[in-house]
């Protein structure tokens, strides 16, 4: 196949480039979440640092497709065999712990949470090395799950590496504005922890091998977007609203009151 002149390639392409995009979000608001526990000056390096891992981790998984493939079989059986369960679900299960476990912490954090002033000014509650760990571990776990998907889906290995790179290096240019924007939005992150939540438990049941349809997860988190997205709008609208000053009405002065002592 020539893939510079070949349409069938450039369509293979441009599917699994989205694909790569929409599965992307999940770790861009991931990360924008972690690394905001970090001191403001090492935030836009966290996250450059976070989605280069993710980047080098899914192009050294690409040339073990064979490798990974064998990943679905299975390799474990408990109890009465009812489930069987393959390393890949293995993986999905712990990477979906783990993304409820700190998507449910935040949130607790955020709502039961001790408040202190130092900590919430300066937004430092983690070290950088703890956060690239993080985000290595659940960098993992999206990354198999996304090369899974593309082997599924091509067969030619520089296409597969070109949408990765090139779905990868757009994330970088936006993950600071998804970033700002998140948090400067208390309901958009709570929204996006709920998020977070929901995939994670997705991952779980997938590795339970219970699928559930895409459309049927970004369905809904579309919908919620919007609904905020309006919600932004009206709270913005307001403010403007309230923003424009009124004329101060003019108080005459009866002759009554000239008059008077």
């Amino acid at each position: 196949m020539d893939l510079l002149t070949s349409p069938e390639a450039w369509l293979a392409f441009a599917t699994l480039f989205a694909l790569e995009l929409v599965l992307g979000i999940d770790n861009v608001v991931f990360i924008s979440i972690l690394t905001n526990r970090l001191p403001e000056s090492q935030r836009q390096r966290a996250r450059i640092v976070g989605l280069s891992l993710a980047m080098i981790m899914r192009i050294i998984l690409l040339f073990f497709a064979s490798w990974i493939v064998g990943l679905t079989d299975p390799i474990w059986s408990p109890g009465d065999g009812r489930f069987e369960f393959s390393g890949r679900d293995l993986i999905l299960i712990a990477g979906g712990l783990f993304l409820v476990y700190k998507a449910v912490s935040e949130i607790h954090h955020k709502l039961e949470g001790e408040f202190d002033e130092e900590s919430a000014d300066s937004g430092v509650t983690s070290t950088f090395g703890k956060v690239i760990i993080q985000i290595l571990l659940i960098d993992a776990v999206f990354s198999l799950d996304s090369v899974i998907t593309a082997v599924g889906m091509v067969d030619e290995l520089a296409i597969m590496i070109a949408a990765v790179i090139l779905s990868i290096g757009l994330m970088m240019l936006i993950a600071g504005r998804i970033s700002d924007f998140v948090n400067a939005h208390p309901t958009v992150k709570m929204l996006a922890l709920a998020f977070l939540v929901l995939i994670g438990t997705t991952l779980i049941a997938e590795g339970f091998d219970y699928h559930i349809s895409k459309p049927l997860i970004y369905g809904p988190i579309a919908f919620a977007i919007g609904v905020e997205s309006l919600n932004l709008i009206y709270a913005r609208n307001v403010a403007k609203r309230r923003s424009v000053r009124r004329p101060t009405p003019v108080h005459l002065i009866s002759k009554y009151e000239e008059d008077s002592p």
